[in-house]
This record gives C-alpha cells, structure tokens and sequence, in this order.
C-alpha cells in the first residue's frame, strides 16, 4: 500500500520558525554585548521590533531562550565535527586527530557565547532541561565512538579505556578554550597565545597514549 505524500509546511509553520531562528540570532547578540548572564527579553523584542509580550508567542520564559541557544550550539558543533572526513584505511590518523582538535577549538573560539552557555554556567539558577541536553549527549556519544576506532586502528595504547580517552581530551580541549577566551578572547584562535599551543598539546597527548613497541 503506498504511502500518503507529506505535506510541505505551511507557510504560518515556516514563519514561526523563521521567527524563532530570528529570536536566537537576535539573543545571541545581546548576550555578545551584554554577557550570556545579562540576556534581556526586552531589548530582544526592541531589536525585532516587537512588544515584549509577543516573544511568549515563541518561548515561554528566558530559560527557554537559554536552551533553545544551548541546543543550538550543540548541533552546531555536531555538524562541524561530522563534516571531518570519514576514518578509513588510508586516514592519517595523527593528522586526522589534530583536524578534530583544531575543529573543535576553533568553533568554540569563533562563537563565546554558546561556548560559554554550553561550558560554563554562567547563568545563576539556569540548567539546561534534558531536551536541550540531548544534543549534547549525542556528541559525547559519537565522540566515544571516534575515540574508540581511533584505538582500534592502532592510535592509542588498548589498554586504556575510550571513556578515559575523551574524558581527559575533553579536558585538554576546554582548557585551551577557557584560557583563550578567558585571557585574550580578541586574538581569535589562528594567533591565540592559548589556541597556537594546540598543535603541541595534541602531540603530547597522542605520547602519553601511544602503544608500545
């Protein structure tokens, strides 16, 4: 029996999500000037152009602006890293690895307001619902499956188990991003006095989990 067609979106549906995409970028560059902590619904709705009451069209509360903007984030970097090229028998695989770090990095340097909503809870009394979690969930998830082939294929000692190998990279990575944006957020990642040690950082990962001989 053959399936019904799908009907495209209506043209209400595609306007409210137009709208709700405008809301975030909006969002997204008042906490760029005011701080991710210092969002106002208000002066959202006077850069659109709207009353403030029209925004509870699209988000019920501030909080839910902060997830929307989280999750987001989240499948933003999510696409970045999947567009890396696939593993296969011919990958470098220490070049591949510093690609992924450099990727990750960079994205994170490039956009400090996800970063720091995504990474540092900045914002007293807010905490992503699990519905905005889940995208995060999904990158630790493809990021222990990366990690475990990258072991498979001979990168990292076998000893050692990939949950440990993402913990400990995670943690070298927000490192140099906490410290870039912390201290010199104006250098951008290329000329980072943080950022430009990443290349050695990487390498002395990759030693302190290198197989024997």
């Amino acid at each position: 029996m053959a399936q019904a067609a799908t009907s495209p979106p209506d043209r209400r549906h595609l306007r409210r999500a137009e709208t709700i995409e405008q809301v975030l970028d909006v969002a997204v560059d008042v906490m760029a000037e005011q701080g991710v902590a210092g969002l106002s619904l208000g002066e959202v709705a006077r850069r659109m152009g709207i009353r403030p009451p029209s925004l509870y069209v699209y988000f019920d509360s501030k909080h839910a602006v902060y997830d929307a903007v989280f999750a987001r984030g989240w499948h933003r970097v999510h696409a970045e890293m999947e567009s890396l090229a696939p593993l296969d028998d011919t990958t470098d695989l220490p070049a591949w690895l510093s690609e992924l770090a450099d990727r990750f990095v960079g994205w994170s340097v490039a956009n400090p307001v996800y970063t720091q909503l995504m990474n540092w809870r900045p914002v007293p009394g807010y905490e992503p619902s699990p519905t905005a979690y889940e995208p995060a969930v999904v990158v630790l998830e493809r990021g222990r499956e990366v990690f475990g082939a990258l072991q498979a294929r001979g990168l990292f000692r076998p000893d050692v188990s990939p949950d440990e190998l993402l913990r400990v990279w995670t943690i070298l990575l927000s490192g140099v991003i906490s410290q870039q944006l912390a201290n010199a957020p104006q250098e951008g990642f290329a000329h980072g006095r943080f950022t430009t040690l990443l290349p050695q950082l990487v390498d002395m990962y990759r030693a302190h989990y290198a197989p024997g001989p």
